[in-house]
């Protein structure tokens, strides 16, 4: 009876049905006063002036269509890092650049291949390609590229390597990075994520540019949404052999970035000054939060990135679950792991100094509660 139903109504291709849909950090909590949003890794300086006035200043253009190949953003894209403008396609946002990878190199019967705590777009690009995820088992925390090569089949079509990786915090530095593209057959593609780049300051790191660079699988996807601050107009890039690039620029829609977004896109790349506060102000907070949540008796993972992992204990009245209960009610909105497999974890996203001190003072009190009662 239900697959005569079924059959009486459109149905979806093979992979869709099995894709949990994304849900973001929770916005709002009922009942607080104000309330400090660290669930979404977003910037708490906000986008650059620069790139306000440009976006303000894109207004009278409204009734134009953008211009198809966002030739202007990825000059400058280009001039900013010292990259061939040809080699970049633009995107509304990183997460259209992974869907329609996923749709140009994956189909029915292959595979592709993500850690087990890897960002939760991959799975759903890879099984609305109507492909297989293989999640592979990391190392503390950490992406492991042995274990990335030994679950390499013949069916593997795609590697996704977020670096660094969300929501774990951690890295891979550019040698390991290297090893790993060297160890996968040259018809599988290399996806490196590099959404935090801008954050990471360790000398063994690397965004992915050079093996961009050097080969002919690699591809790296950029976005404007975190240290630069343009969440809402949905920006990213990605950088790739050419190609790659003509692959994609087949498929993806012919309008698919706005003139508001390219103009505050171009201007936020060229106001360094209000990139190096947000990464100063970034790695002040990272190291203080880190200090005094270690302090109350808490793991916090080490991260690299703009925000990171609090590990809470299993007892009742201590876990992860509770805490997130106890801080919402206080108008402190962190982020639950359960979806990726973390559920003894909350991840706070770097906030405002009041909103990190309150964040602090608030788990000194959820501690000494739990562990009196």
């Amino acid at each position: 009876m239900a697959n005569e139903k079924m059959s009486n109504r459109p149905t979806p291709q093979p992979g869709i049905l099995e894709i949990e849909a994304y849900v973001g950090g929770r916005a709002g909590a009922e009942g607080a006063g104000k309330v400090f949003k660290l669930s979404a890794n977003e910037t708490p300086l906000g986008a650059s002036p620069s790139a306000k006035e440009a976006f303000m200043a894109a207004a009278d253009a409204m009734a134009l269509y953008p211009d198809g190949g966002a030739d202007e953003l990825r000059q400058a894209i280009a001039s900013r890092y010292g990259l061939n403008a040809g080699r970049i396609v633009c995107g509304a946002g990183s997460d259209e650049l992974l869907h329609l990878l996923a749709q140009a190199y994956l189909g029915e019967g292959d595979e592709a291949i993500s850690t087990e705590h890897g960002f939760l777009v991959y799975p759903i690009v890879t099984k609305a390609a109507g492909a297989k995820i293989v999640q592979v088992r990391e190392k503390n925390l950490r992406a492991d590229g042995d274990a990335i090569l030994a679950a390499v089949t013949p069916k593997t079509k795609i590697v996704f390597l977020a670096n660094p990786n969300n929501p774990t915090g951690s890295y891979l530095p550019a040698d390991e990075v290297r090893r790993l593209q060297a160890g996968l057959r040259p018809d599988i593609l290399l996806i490196i994520d590099a959404a935090y780049s801008e954050y990471v300051s360790r000398n063994d790191y690397e965004a992915g540019i050079e093996l961009v660079a050097t080969s002919e699988n690699v591809v790296m996807t950029r976005t404007f949404s975190k240290i630069y601050g343009l969440a809402a107009l949905r920006l990213g890039w990605m950088y790739a052999p050419a190609h790659v690039c003509d692959v994609i620029n087949r498929i993806r829609g012919p309008f698919n970035v706005s003139i508001p977004a390219m103009k505050a896109g171009i201007a936020s790349l060229f106001d360094t000054a209000h990139l190096e506060k947000s990464r100063a102000h970034n790695d002040k907070w990272l190291a203080w939060l880190t200090e005094e949540i270690s302090k109350l008796g808490l793991d916090v993972a080490p991260s690299v990135a703009n925000f990171l992992l609090i590990h809470f204990p299993p007892q009742a009245g201590q876990t992860a679950k509770d805490a997130d209960a106890f801080l919402i009610k206080r108008g402190l909105i962190l982020r639950q792991m359960v979806s990726y497999g973390l559920p003894e974890y909350l991840r706070l996203s770097v906030g405002s100094e009041e909103a990190n001190r309150l964040v602090v003072a608030a788990l000194a009190e959820f501690v000494g509660k739990a562990r009196a009662s």
